[in-house]
């Protein structure tokens, strides 16, 4: 005898595949806070992606980011309450047990890399 399995229901489906994104988002330890923010991360590490010229903000493992200004390739960005000033060609500054690195700066866009 042939065992059949019940057709999945489209209502249970959905709620399986939002779980699973729910998970994915809590494993990564990010979510973009703001429209002007995007983040894209790793067990370890994310990017935060800044629109320029927007107030933006995101949660990225327990703290936020913030972009605070911009002046050509000097960057200001709040992690975790603490300020500081980033250019592309310096190394991994330390905050709150993080390492923060200004990945690029364009005239559209600001990314900075955290890592734990």
């Amino acid at each position: 005898m042939i065992s059949r399995m019940p057709p999945l229901r489209p209502r249970r489906i959905a709620a399986v595949a939002a779980g699973l994104a729910l998970a994915g988002a809590v494993i990564a330890g990010c979510s973009s806070s703001s429209e002007g923010a995007s983040t894209q991360c790793g067990i370890d590490q994310c990017t935060v992606t800044f629109q320029r010229g927007v107030e933006a903000n995101a949660s990225i493992f327990g703290v936020e980011a913030k972009l605070i200004g911009v002046d050509g390739n000097l960057v200001t960005i709040e992690v975790a309450g603490q300020q500081l000033s980033l250019t592309t060609e310096q190394q991994a500054a330390d905050v709150a047990g993080f390492q923060v690195t200004l990945d690029r700066v364009t005239d559209s866009e600001i990314a900075v890399k955290i890592s734990r």
